[in-house]
């Protein structure tokens, strides 16, 4: 499909109006119910399939949702940490 001149150019069309509808939807769902990042990311996916720029994106998303997780772990073991002072405490 990459060989032919304009099999190439159908080809990014689709995959760009495909990629963009999703993306589309996922910021839509950011303010309405669903599932507004996964909308984000799945359209990012798709795009980043023939386009760099894409590709850019979905790394930088990547980036920001492991620092994400990481916060969120530390929280949730301060978190734990404070529940356990507070046990040993009432024990006391």
């Amino acid at each position: 499909m990459h060989a032919h001149p304009v099999l190439h150019l159908t080809w990014r069309s689709v995959v760009a109006v495909v990629g963009s509808s999703v993306l589309i939807a996922g910021i839509i769902m950011c303010v309405a119910p669903g599932p507004g990042i996964g909308g984000i990311l799945m359209g990012l996916v798709i795009l980043s399939t023939e386009f760099s720029w894409a590709r850019g994106l979905l790394r930088r998303a990547r980036v920001w949702a492991r620092r994400g997780r990481d916060k969120a772990i530390e929280a949730d073991q301060k978190r734990r940490a404070k529940r356990a002072l507070r046990k040993k405490a009432r024990r006391s």
